[in-house]
């Protein structure tokens, strides 16, 4: 623990490279386009190591990579955290167990949240993908998706995941015409949530195309 720091630096390093390699694959999907989209690992009890706000989330550097306790402010750096940290703060604080949010914004995870905008919510049902989310034992199961309204007063956003957390466990939600938030214990449980998300959206958008107009 450095003296001058109240997280370990050390660790921090080693985050920052996780996030890195793995933030660079999802852009390569096309996951992360333009500056979009954030990514962030639970450093300790009260910080997290979060991309710097505005940056190529392809090309990202340890100096691309800051701290910020979990009421959301900036720690030991001058950056400046992307404006949905209290979205990723709100589950560290509430979940011990939360080591590692994903946030992307792939053209599945845009249309659907565009498309079950009005219903508050999409359901997968059927699929033997869902036993890739933390819980689920069988595909005879259904899992509904929160589609929340798009907003830039993050306090009400979280409120409202607030509100959907209290009604049971989830991995992961959309935001009308933005993207998906997926998390997990580590880094390799929130890929494998966000992997699974996107793959079963497709199949729900392909569907919906092959039978329209029968």
């Amino acid at each position: 623990m450095s003296d001058a720091l109240p997280y370990d630096s050390h660790r921090l390093r080693h985050l920052a490279g996780e996030i890195i390699t793995n933030v660079r694959e999802l852009s390569q999907l096309g996951w992360t386009p333009a500056t979009s989209s954030n990514f962030s690992e639970r450093l300790d009890d009260r910080h997290a190591a979060i991309t710097v706000s505005g940056r190529d989330k392809g090309r990202l550097t340890e100096a691309d990579i800051m701290v910020v306790d979990f009421d959301g402010q900036a720690v030991g750096s001058d950056h400046r955290p992307s404006a949905e940290t209290l979205l990723h703060t709100q589950l560290y604080r509430r979940f011990p167990e939360v080591g590692c949010i994903l946030h992307t914004h792939s053209r599945n995870q845009t249309v659907a949240s565009r498309l079950f905008s009005g219903a508050g919510h999409m359901r997968l049902e059927g699929y033997e993908l869902l036993k890739a989310f933390r819980g689920n034992e069988t595909h005879e199961t259904a899992l509904d998706v929160p589609v929340l309204p798009n907003s830039q007063h993050m306090p009400t956003l979280a409120a409202q995941v607030d509100a959907l957390l209290d009604r049971g466990p989830m991995w992961g939600y959309l935001i009308d015409g933005h993207g998906l938030y997926a998390w997990g214990r580590d880094m390799a449980e929130a890929r494998r949530h966000l992997e699974a998300f996107e793959f079963l959206f497709g199949c729900e958008l392909e569907l919906r195309r092959l039978t329209a107009g029968h």
